[in-house]
């Protein structure tokens, strides 16, 4: 009997080890990649600072570009894992975009503030270069669109202010990274803008449309502003300020009609 018991122990004991049967004879076509956006940022401290708090702090990203002469790209966190660099943050609808997203950050100062205004820092040619390379191949192996290649400030407008205004997103998108109005008809929206500018509530829901998380308010509130000033900051970079006006209305139709 106890010879029994033994024999019927190791039985169950081995097919326990083996396990059930898995069959992937049936794989599904729906799904689709973790990743849907890529988010840029800067690191505001210097190489050795950043590669520290990005690999035993509290916040990390996939990629980090240095700024030493060969803008070394170093690989931080794979891909198919979820790093810490966008925080609270919203775009299209989808929120917590940590979980979706792809975060390379660029070392750069960002900014100081002087007597005579605000400086910001700018980047360097290899640094761009190699982000184009970077982004195109991320974007190509996960299919993210190029709608989706978007600044930290986009996602989180009234916490974060980079990449800043000198990131070059006109210069990605004419390499196909990137979403840009059509400078023609920017012109022509404008033109009909600057007879009659459209309401806050219009403002409101263009950006909304475009992706910005925006109040609906009606009103030009300090979140509004911030938003506005976000979008400025990313097609139009040359002033910022949160104000709506002509060229600011131009830029979000044009861009809301281009799939």
């Amino acid at each position: 009997m106890k010879i029994f018991a033994l024999a019927l122990s190791l039985l169950i004991i081995a097919g326990c080890a083996s396990g059930p049967r898995i069959d992937t004879s049936h794989p599904s076509v729906n799904y689709d990649q973790r990743a849907q956006f890529i988010i840029v940022h800067y690191t505001s401290a210097s190489l050795e600072r950043s590669l520290a708090l990005l690999t035993h702090g509290q916040v990390s990203s996939h990629y980090l570009i240095g700024d030493d002469k060969a803008a070394t790209i170093y690989k931080l966190v794979d891909e198919q894992y979820r790093a810490w660099h966008a925080g609270e943050s919203q775009w299209q609808g989808r929120t917590w975009l940590n979980s979706s997203s792809i975060g390379i950050e660029i070392v750069n100062p960002g900014f100081r503030d002087s007597p005579s205004g605000r400086l910001w820092y700018p980047y360097s040619e290899a640094q761009i270069q190699n982000l184009i390379v970077l982004l195109k191949d991320i974007s190509k192996r996960n299919n993210i669109s190029p709608r989706h290649i978007i600044g930290h400030s986009d996602i989180a407008p009234l916490r974060k202010l980079d990449p800043g205004p000198l990131f070059p997103w006109k210069r990605l998108a004419d390499t196909g990274l990137g979403l840009w109005p059509d400078a023609q008809a920017v012109t022509r929206q404008q033109a009909a803008f600057a007879a009659s500018l459209p309401s806050i509530s219009w403002f409101q829901q263009q950006l909304a449309l475009l992706g910005y998380a925006t109040p609906q308010t009606g009103e030009l509130d300090a979140q509004t502003r911030h938003v506005l000033a976000a979008f400025q900051m990313h097609y139009r970079p040359t002033r910022f300020d949160g104000t709506p006006d002509a060229e600011s209305a131009a830029l979000l139709k044009v861009l809301n009609q281009t799939k």
